[in-house]
């Protein structure tokens, strides 16, 4: 057992990641693109803006903007307040995949929280809010950021 909260941080996101990527691909889509349509469907976003909010660069997302268009999920539209923007918006074909992700990353949630108590649960989501909104809301500038991964889910 470690005390060493990176690394447990680290091991368990990136066990949560693998496993969340292996079951999206039977869907036919990558936790990225699933987070570039599920912020896509909060508003009305610029590929810019989504990529600030999911945490990915320009070039990650014109890739990934591409794909989606390519598979029918999404497209980029006119903004409705600047005719010089264009907006992400989310095809019904991509609505539909986005409600099929979140079955299916809803399930994997539950599976992996099964392994705990219902009070462990409580403690340990409890304690992550907390630690994100309080000590790690805002982060120290520094040179060289490590890269910052899109959420999953």
């Amino acid at each position: 057992m470690s005390g060493d909260l990176g690394w447990l941080l680290a091991q368990t996101s990136h066990g949560l990641a693998v496993e969340q990527t292996a079951r999206l691909e039977n869907l036919g889509i990558a936790p990225r693109g699933y987070c570039v349509l599920r912020a896509a469907l909060d508003g009305e976003y610029t590929q810019g803006e989504i990529g600030q909010i999911i945490g990915v660069d320009k070039t990650t997302m014109v890739v990934t903007l591409d794909s989606l268009e390519a598979a029918g999920l999404a497209e980029r539209t006119p903004s409705k307040t600047d005719r010089r923007a264009r907006v992400i918006s989310v095809t019904t074909k991509g609505k539909k995949k986005v409600a099929e992700a979140e079955r299916v990353t809803e399930q994997l949630h539950e599976e992996v929280l099964a392994e705990l108590s219902e009070e462990q649960r409580e403690v340990l989501l409890g304690a992550l809010n907390q630690l994100q909104c309080g000590a790690l809301a805002e982060t120290s500038p520094c040179q060289h950021k490590p890269r910052k991964r899109a959420p999953r889910g």
